[in-house]
């Protein structure tokens, strides 16, 4: 078989689904669409629009092979997602929205049969963040769902069970704060036998392993060849992770920007001993290494704060931050991140909405969150920054300042869309890597981010 070259990338993140087209012999996107990933509010309950994204997938990837070719399919979503299927293959149930609430006493009993987090590295997080706390509410809410459920398949292989008919789970979705796994072992951890699930979890396989190839309707409705292979598909975090898992020999820190910013530290040495309580964890990466995390919804709080307005901040908007200062202090979203529970406030007063200073008081304070992240996870070697925020001067200005390391951003327009392609080939590449240097002065910066480290930690 010819190795392919234009890898599709379902890419779906919590806030947008996308299709990507990558050429794998640059390493390039070449064409890219995107739909809103709206959460329906039931009946039964808040869930996703599976079947919308489906029409668009299929439309786009019908697009993107009458224009470019598709020679392969990969998948990568957002974590904290999995699909009950039933005998005949078809959803058991809508698909759950993570950020739906339990009641206090399914929480209660859900804690009491979950592991420790020594045993898991995954700490106790809000609503449906643990995929365990989600599959213990939804066979408590219907007791006659687990007998329908034949099988349990994570986010990215529900993808690719649509396209191949195959299932499977894959080590860094059923990783990536599941309670489920166990990384130091890369085994299951108690839960599954505890929820009476471990016979219907599908298979564990790497994100490299191809699953199958597309189902003949499947060939037929987007002209794409029959024998087109699909792979087993990645956690959308470590799909921005995995270049640099495959090019990198020393230690590095990887921050992942989205919806939420995933900081990661890869280093020799083992994982650092981790606070669950400042939501710190463990994932596992595409080579089924533990790797030491901590995150906040940097993406969500930027949202809020900005309120639909954002301003570029002039070099005078800086300044005049700097010198007053002012500062956002933890935390916009207090349900995670390491200031959990925590009310924001401003500091020095409040910019209006629509000025450049807030805007870049706003980047200071998304940095500083990243740099308390970084520092709880033992972080060491460059800062490698993918998404969104690799394309704010602010945040990475003072990234820098508050780490003492240097900080480098990414060429690609979509680092997760380019490690999933990677899972098809591009051996040997590395990516295409550009420090970041600002004229801002280090020394004000670091003063403002004493204070602001100062009064985060007083409270």
């Amino acid at each position: 078989m010819t190795a392919p070259r234009h890898i599709a990338v379902i890419d779906i993140g919590k806030t947008n689904a996308k299709l990507a087209l990558v050429d794998l012999s640059t390493l390039t996107e070449i064409a890219v669409v995107t739909r809103p990933n709206i959460v329906l509010p039931g009946p039964p309950y808040p869930h996703y629009d599976v079947e919308g994204h489906w029409t668009f997938l299929l439309n786009a990837l019908a697009q993107f092979n009458k224009d470019h070719r598709v020679d392969a399919i990969s998948v990568t979503t957002h974590g904290a997602c999995a699909a009950l299927l039933d005998a005949t293959g078809a959803l058991a149930a809508p698909i759950l929205d993570y950020e739906h609430s339990y009641p206090d006493e399914i929480v209660a009993a859900y804690d009491a049969i979950k592991p420790d987090f020594a045993q898991t590295g995954s700490p106790k997080l809000a609503g449906g963040l643990n995929i365990g706390a989600q599959l213990h509410w939804l066979f408590e809410s219907d007791p006659d769902l687990k007998d329908r459920t034949s099988q349990i398949v994570t986010y990215p292989q529900y993808w690719g069970h649509r396209l191949t008919g195959v299932t499977a789970t894959d080590v860094t979705s059923i990783g990536c704060h599941t309670d489920l796994w166990n990384p130091y072992k890369g085994a299951f951890s108690d839960l599954p036998e505890n929820l009476g699930i471990r016979d219907k979890i599908a298979p564990v396989r790497r994100p490299s392993d191809i699953v199958g190839t597309i189902l003949p309707e499947i060939a037929e409705a987007t002209g794409l060849a029959p024998d087109t292979p699909v792979c087993v598909g990645i956690h959308d975090s470590n799909a921005s992770l995995y270049p640099h898992v495959v090019s990198q020999d020393g230690p590095i820190s990887v921050v992942s920007t989205g919806t939420w910013v995933i900081v990661m530290s890869m280093k020799t040495g083992g994982v650092a001993t981790l606070d669950p309580a400042r939501d710190t964890l463990v994932n596992v990466n595409a080579c089924e290494q533990a790797v030491a995390s901590a995150r906040f919804m940097g993406g969500r709080e930027f949202e809020v704060i900005q309120q639909g307005q954002r301003v570029e901040p002039t070099e005078q908007d800086v300044s005049a931050v700097l010198d007053r200062p002012r500062m956002l202090l933890p935390s916009v979203e207090i349900g995670s991140g390491p200031f959990q529970g925590r009310q924001m406030q401003w500091h020095g007063g409040e910019p209006p909405v629509a000025t450049g200073q807030r805007s870049a008081a706003l980047s200071f304070y998304l940095a500083l969150m990243t740099g308390t992240c970084l520092n709880l996870v033992g972080g060491a070697g460059p800062t490698i920054v993918e998404g969104p925020f690799a394309r704010n001067p602010e945040y990475l200005a003072m990234l820098h300042a508050v780490s003492a390391r240097p900080v480098f951003t990414n060429s690609a327009l979509t680092g997760t869309s380019i490690g999933a392609a990677m899972l098809l080939g591009g051996d040997g590449f590395r990516p295409e890597l550009d420090q970041f240097e600002t004229a801002l002065p280090l020394d004000a910066l670091r003063t403002y981010a004493d204070l602001w480290t100062g009064q985060a930690d007083a409270e």
